[in-house]
């Protein structure tokens, strides 16, 4: 019985020493570095204020605009719904933003549904399956790169991350956390698919 949990605990410690290592050299990797193109830029939405995207989001949409700047998409996708008496959804908010910077609106989608990253990406999904789209170039922050990515190709999409840092936090505690939350997060889907 000993050896058997003494087994199963070193299984545990193995599995999460990888993923998190797995999830630290995904943060390091930026597929816009090596791709030329790829159908659209997919922003990942995070919190907004009445229609003000947070310094967090905002890191995200500057990162997506450098991107459609560099020819990498003619469209980028804002992701992200509202919550219950929200004035507007993350995706608006990030459409409109970027709007204001100066790019064309024709070449800005938003996509204003889900309140977590998979139903986001399931609605992404969908539009782009609806638009004969394929490929896409996942903006979030670093830490994220694993997980988007697979949820994207589990979801059908060629998923390529090119994360920012600007968004991400600036200690190391808080990016430590950040890759230990996202390495739960991973296996987690792993594990339950949501």
């Amino acid at each position: 019985m000993l050896v058997t949990i003494a087994a199963l605990c070193a299984v545990i410690v193995i599995a999460f020493g990888a993923t998190g290592l797995a999830v630290w050299r995904a943060a390091h990797t930026d597929d816009a570095a090596h791709v030329d193109r790829a159908d659209v830029i997919m922003v990942l939405g995070a919190a907004q204020y009445n229609g003000r995207p947070s310094p967090v989001f905002e890191g995200r949409l500057r990162h997506a605009e450098l991107l459609y700047g560099e020819g990498k998409a003619d469209t980028i996708v804002v992701l992200g719904g509202g919550a219950p008496g929200d004035r507007s959804t993350e995706a608006d908010a990030g459409r409109a933003w970027l709007i204001s910077e100066g790019l064309p609106s024709e070449s800005v989608v938003a996509s204003p549904v889900g309140r977590t990253t998979l139903e986001s990406l399931q609605a992404a999904s969908d539009w782009m399956l609806q638009q004969h789209l394929h490929s896409a170039f996942l903006v979030s922050d670093p830490w994220h790169n694993l997980r988007v990515k697979r949820m994207a190709s589990d979801l059908g999409i060629e998923a390529y991350a090119s994360a920012t840092w600007q968004s991400a936090a600036r200690t190391e505690g808080t990016r430590f956390d950040g890759y230990v939350r996202e390495t739960l997060a991973y296996l987690y889907y792993r594990l339950f698919g949501h």
